[in-house]
């Protein structure tokens, strides 16, 4: 039996690019296996002021005991630097991983994240994202809450609006920035 060789030009004409991805790509076998923060207890804090990150970073800090808040954070993080939003969750046994996303409004993505049953930091734009940043080089507003497992977290919002389903939370229609899966330290896909 005589195998003919393929050139690069026929795998080329073959291969199909993906139309999308799993927000979450399955974990390798060498890879912890989620769900790895069912069981956390997150209490609301409303935030005060455009401090949703710092907020939303105390709220998960103080899931784990820590008695730390917002004001804890501040100094340590930039509020656009999700880098330094891993590092500053590292000493509650916390970090980041980033998820695939593009532009997609939350309402297209929430069913797949709450599959997981695990915890979620949601990003989006608060308006409709212009092509071009401001003459301050600000691109627009954007928002962060926290998907656990079946609800949204949002510290804009105060009790009992504060907490909701995820399928009921009022800005589903909002498109998504950044989608950050929380993992333990450690984990391979940290940011």
């Amino acid at each position: 039996m005589v195998m003919k060789e393929r050139n690069n030009e026929d795998v080329a004409s073959e291969w199909k690019p993906n139309a999308s991805a799993p927000l979450w790509d399955e974990e390798s076998e060498f890879e912890p296996k989620g769900p790895f923060f069912r069981d956390l207890e997150i209490e609301h804090i409303k935030q005060i002021g455009p401090s949703c990150v710092p907020t939303t970073l105390a709220m998960l800090a103080r899931s784990t005991g820590a008695d730390v808040g917002p004001d804890d954070f501040k100094k340590i993080i930039n509020s656009q630097s999700p880098h330094t939003w891993s590092n500053a969750l590292q000493p509650y046994g916390l970090q980041l991983a980033y998820c695939n996303h593009d532009l997609r409004r939350l309402s297209y993505i929430v069913d797949e994240l709450v599959e997981h049953d695990d915890l979620f930091l949601l990003c989006f734009y608060s308006v409709d994202p212009p092509s071009d940043p401001d003459d301050r080089g600000k691109l627009c507003t954007a928002h962060i809450v926290t998907l656990h497992r079946d609800k949204i977290i949002d510290t804009a919002k105060g009790v009992p609006y504060g907490v909701s389903l995820a399928s009921q939370y009022p800005r589903l229609r909002r498109q998504s920035k950044r989608i950050f899966r929380v993992v333990p330290v450690g984990h391979s896909r940290r940011v």
